[in-house]
C-alpha cells in the first residue's frame, strides 16, 4: 500500500516538474482527487526562512606598506585600507517557534556582522547569533517569537535510500523554492567538507543559496539541513548532501544550552580494520571494525584498559565498520558521558565501560597545536613520515591557509615532524608564522601560514 501511493506521487512530481502542465486540474473526470505534495508543502514552507549576512571587510592593497609607492602616488601618511560591505544569502529552519529558534549552516553565516531572517510574506527580522558548530557546520539563530511557525523534528535513522523527499530553500537569491527528488544515499562520510561527515545524499536540486534549508520527508519532518553539493562548476548535477537531523540537534541542544558544542574524545588513535590487519591479528577477513592504533596516557581509553591493538566492533550495542563511523559517534556524545565500547583482543570478545574526556592535543586531533591550523583534524601516519591532514573545518583558519585534505605535514620551519607532540612543540615557538612542507598527492611544496 506504501509503495503505491509513493508511485503514484513520483507521476504528479514529474508532472509538476513541466511548466507545460501546471495547468492540470486537482482531480479526475469522476471527481476523484488526484495526489499532490502541495498540502504538505504548504503546511512545513512557513517554517523555512531566508537569510541574508552582510559582512565588512578590509581591502589592504599591499603597495600601501611601500614608502616609494606611496610618495610615487602622493598618498597621504595618514591613508587607510578600505572598507567594502558585502552580502549573501542562504537558508534557515524554524525549529521552535514559542523560542524563535532558527537552525541553519555555520557557513551561512560565519563572520557576518548583521544577519536578517527573511519570511514568505516579504517582512523581515533581524537575527542573533547563539553559537554555531562549524565541525558539523551548524548554526543557531534566535528571532522575535512572533506568530512563527516550527518545522517538526522527524527521525533521521529511519530514513532510506530511495526515499522520497523535498528540498526547501532560497537558490540563488531567487526566494523560496521546492526541488523534489529521493534519498539516493546514506552515510555518505570521508568528503573532507566537514569535520564530523555522515551526510544524507539526495537528488533533490540543491543550488547555492539551498545551504541551511531543509530536507523534508513525505509526512512534512525535517530530516535533514542542506550543506553542500557536489558539481563541477557549482551548481547542481543531482548530488547533493544534508546533515541528518540526528546529528543537527545534538549539536543545537548543546549550543542553546552552553553556548559551543562540547565534544569529547577517547583518547586513541583508530584506523579501519582491513582484510590484511585481520590476517595478522587472527581475525576473520570478514570482520569489521576500527583498530585501535595508539593510546594516549591519563585518556578515558586508558583508564578503562583499552590496548593498541584492540578492535572495536560496537559501541553502545551498534555496530561499527569504519573510523569515520566511530569517530562520529563518540562526537554525538557530551564530555562525561559513559559508553560501552565491544573489543576483539586476540579473537574474544570483551566490554569496556569508557569515559568521554576532554578534548586534547592527541594521537586524534589537533585542538590546541596552534591558531592557523585550528579546524584541521590531524592524525599522526603509522609509518611515522608526517602528520595527515584528515579533516578540515569550513571557514576555520586552516581552510583558508591553502591546506587540502589528505595534505602529508613533513616539516615545520625546516624541522622534520613525525607525530603531533613534535608538531605542537615547534609550532609554539613560532606563534606569528608557520613554514610547512608539505607532500601533495605526488608533489611535494612549502606553504606560509601567517
Amino acid at each position: 500500500m506504501r509503495f503505491g501511493r509513493v508511485l503514484s506521487t513520483v507521476v504528479v512530481c514529474a508532472a509538476l516538474a513541466q511548466p507545460a502542465l501546471a495547468s492540470w486540474p486537482t482531480s479526475d473526470a469522476d471527481g476523484r482527487p488526484l495526489p499532490s505534495l502541495a498540502p504538505m508543502i504548504k503546511t512545513v514552507s512557513p517554517s523555512v526562512v531566508n537569510i541574508s549576512t552582510y559582512t565588512t571587510r578590509t581591502v589592504q592593497n599591499p603597495m600601501l606598506n611601500d614608502p616609494f609607492f606611496r610618495h610615487f602616488f602622493q598618498l597621504p601618511p595618514d591613508a587607510q585600507p578600505q572598507q567594502r560591505r558585502t552580502q549573501s544569502a542562504g537558508s534557515g529552519v524554524i525549529i521552535d517557534a514559542a523560542a524563535g529558534t532558527v537552525v541553519t549552516n555555520h557557513h551561512v553565516v560565519d563572520g557576518a556582522d548583521e544577519i536578517v531572517v527573511g519570511f514568505q510574506d516579504g517582512h523581515t527580522v533581524k537575527a542573533k547569533l547563539v553559537g554555531s558548530d562549524p565541525e558539523v557546520d551548524i548554526a543557531v539563530l534566535k528571532i522575535e517569537p512572533s506568530k512563527l511557525t516550527a518545522l517538526k523534528l522527524g527521525d533521521s535513522d529511519r530514513a532510506e535510500v530511495g526515499d522520497f523527499v523535498i528540498a526547501i530553500g532560497n537558490p540563488f537569491g531567487l526566494g523560496q523554492t521546492v526541488t523534489t527528488g529521493v534519498v539516493s544515499a546514506l552515510g555518505r562520510k570521508g568528503l573532507g567538507i566537514e569535520g564530523y561527515e555522515n551526510f544524507i545524499q539526495t537528488d533533490a536540486s540543491i543550488n547555492p543559496g539551498n545551504s541551511g534549508g531543509a530536507l523534508v520527508n513525505l509526512r512534512g519532518e525535517l530530516i535533514g539541513i542542506n550543506t553542500a553539493i557536489l558539481g563541477p562548476s557549482g551548481g547542481n548535477i543531482g548530488i547533493g548532501f544534508a546533515i541528518p537531523v540526528k546529528m543537527v540537534k545534538n549539536s543545537v541542544d548543546q549550543i542553546l544550552k552552553y553556548g559551543a558544542v562540547k565534544r569529547g574524545q577517547l583518547g586513541i588513535a583508530i584506523q579501519d580494520l582491513t582484510p590484511d590487519l585481520a590476517g595478522a591479528f587472527n581475525i576473520d577477513p570478514n570482520q569489521r571494525g576500527v583498530v585501535v592504533a595508539q593510546v594516549q596516557p591519563g585518556t578515558g581509553a586508558a583508564k578503562a584498559g583499552i590496548q593498541a591493538g584492540d578492535v572495536v566492533v560496537s559501541i553502545d550495542g551498534n555496530v561499527v565498520e569504519s573510523a569515520s563511523e566511530l569517530r562520529n559517534e563518540i562526537g554525538s556524545h557530551r564530555i562525561g558521558d559513559s559508553i560501552k565500547l565491544t573489543l576483539l583482543r586476540e579473537g574474544k570478545s570483551r566490554v569496556v565501560d569508557v569515559k568521554i574526556g576532554e578534548p586534547s592535543t592527541d594521537a586524534n586531533g589537533s585542538t590546541d597545536i596552534h591558531p592557523y591550523l585550528k579546524g584541521a583534524k590531524l592524525e599522526a601516519r603509522d609509518d611515522g613520515h608526517g602528520i595527515r591532514v584528515a579533516a578540515i573545518a569550513q571557514g576555520s583558519p586552516a581552510a583558508q591557509s591553502g591546506l587540502q585534505v589528505g595534505d602529508v605535514i613533513v616539516s615545520v620551519n625546516r624541522r622534520e615532524v613525525r607525530s603531533l607532540d613534535e608538531l605542537k612543540q615547534v609550532a609554539s615557538s613560532s606563534p606569528q608564522r608557520l613554514l610547512l612542507r608539505i607532500i601533495r598527492g605526488n608533489a611535494a611544496l612549502f606553504l606560509v601560514l601567517q
